[in-house]
Order: structure tokens, then C-alpha cells, then sequence
């Protein structure tokens, strides 16, 4: 097999967080597509296990797993069935998440806040130490790849507290660089824009009202498709990407390049 008849990410065994729908869904149907064998996670196991068995089904290795990844045992056990699996670990997508409805600051509960940074930050941060020691175990080099947001580069309007857990993702991720780069690791986030998914349904059942706020923000002239952004990812985890570590590639539409909030 040639090079060019190769998949992206061919033979890379890769975990996907977040996998139960959305971007996640998206990115492990076309990881599985480019040649991943892949571990798929979400808090409730039905969902990734649905895609898993739909997956391989389709002839793709794929494996799904129900774990908490707000908990350190949560995201050490995703990382042992990848082990266990496969043999080994080679790349990771972490995209779960969670957000609020748009408030000020000021109007925000601490619940929020813990709410919000468990998972985003810290259930981040969980995976991350949890997939580095494997990689760095093995020996073999590797690509971690984080979903965090276009809210880790500019401002914008009542969603204060996730901005601070996105700017926490970029400061984890050059880090990570700083560390881990000598041992042929590399580790980089995308931050999209506004993207259609079910996780966004509600925003935009509000009707035209937001949907020309999306279109008036976004020099495109409209919200991301999930596997626009799985795309990026792919990209960015396969060897192609071979000299890229340590960067946030916005995936907005262009918002960054113009930071439009009118």
C-alpha cells in the first residue's frame, strides 16, 4: 500500500471523548473512515456503544466505553481499555464538554462554575495526564489533539465562565508542548466557532433571531458542520501535522480574524 492509498490515520490507535453525538460522533465516524482504531467515551455508555457496534460493522475496529471523565479513575480506565484493546496508545481526540446559556458574570453561581470546569478543565486535564503517561510509556511518540473553543482566543458576550476553562485548555496545551515535545509527543487544541449540533439545538430553534446573529458574526456567513470540525482534528492528529504542536486552530468561520460580535 502507497502512501497515498493510506488512511489519515491509519493503524493509529485513538481515543475519542465525547463520542456519544455532536463533533465527537462525527469525528469517530471519520476517523474510523481514515483507518483509526478507536476507543469511543461518553458518561453513558449506550450512545458510544450504539456506534461502536455501527462502526465496526462497517469493518472499522472500534470499542465503546461508559466513564466519568470529571474523575481521575474515569479517564485512567479509558486509557486501560485502549491497553487493553489494542496494545498500545497512539493519539487522543479529548472534545467532551459542557457550556451554559448565555448570562453576565456577575450573574453566575458558583455551581456554574464547578459545573463548568469539572469537565471542561479538569476532566480535561484528567485525560491528559492519563494519555501522556501512556504515551510517554510506549515509547513511540504521539498526538493529542484538545477541543476547546473559539472563546480561548477572543471575548465575547455572557459566557464568561466557560471562556476561563477555554483559556485554561491553552495554557494545559503549551505545557504539554514544553514537556512533552522531546519525547515526540505532540499536542494541540481546535477552537471552533458556533456549530451546528444537538448540543447548539436550542440556540438555534430561537429562529432567524439567532441564526442572522450567526450569520452577522461569521464571515462565512454561517455555523460550522461537526465534521468540519472533525476534520481539522484528523488533520492535526495524523502525521501529516508532523511539525505542528502547541497551536489553537480556530475553526470559526473567521470570526478570530475579524472578532465580529455586532
Amino acid at each position: 500500500m502507497s502512501l497515498g492509498d493510506m488512511g489519515l490515520l491509519e493503524d493509529k490507535v485513538t481515543i475519542v471523548t465525547g463520542a456519544g453525538r455532536g463533533i465527537g460522533a462525527a469525528a469517530a465516524r471519520l476517523f474510523a473512515r481514515e483507518g483509526a482504531a478507536l476507543v469511543l467515551a461518553a458518561r453513558s455508555g449506550g450512545e458510544v456503544e450504539a456506534l461502536a457496534a455501527e462502526l465496526r460493522a462497517d469493518g472499522a475496529r472500534a470499542v465503546g466505553v461508559a466513564v466519568d471523565l470529571t474523575t481521575a479513575a474515569g479517564a485512567d480506565r479509558l486509557v486501560e481499555v485502549a491497553l487493553e484493546a489494542y496494545g498500545r496508545l497512539d493519539a487522543a481526540f479529548d472534545n467532551a464538554g459542557n457550556g451554559l446559556p448565555p448570562a453576565p458574570l456577575a450573574e453566575r453561581a458558583e455551581d456554574d462554575w464547578d459545573a463548568v470546569h469539572a469537565l471542561n478543565l479538569r476532566g480535561t486535564w484528567l485525560c491528559l495526564r492519563a494519555q501522556l503517561a501512556a504515551l510517554t510509556a510506549g515509547g513511540r511518540g504521539g498526538s493529542i489533539v484538545v477541543n476547546s473553543g473559539v472563546g480561548a482566543l477572543v471575548g465575547g458576550f455572557g459566557d464568561g465562565v466557560q471562556q476561563a476553562a477555554k483559556h485554561g485548555l491553552t495554557g494545559l496545551v503549551r505545557a504539554a508542548v514544553a514537556d512533552y515535545a522531546p519525547l515526540g509527543i505532540r499536542v494541540n487544541a481546535v477552537a471552533p466557532g458556533v456549530v451546528r449540533t444537538p448540543g447548539t439545538a436550542d440556540f438555534f430553534a430561537l429562529g432567524p433571531a439567532f441564526t442572522d446573529l450567526v450569520a452577522r458574526s461569521t464571515p462565512l456567513g454561517r455555523p460550522a458542520r461537526d465534521e468540519e470540525v472533525a476534520e481539522a482534528a484528523a488533520w492535526l492528529l495524523s502525521d501529516r501535522a508532523s511539525y505542528v504542536t502547541g497551536v489553537t486552530l480556530p475553526v470559526d468561520g473567521g470570526i478570530t480574524a475579524t472578532r465580529r460580535f455586532d
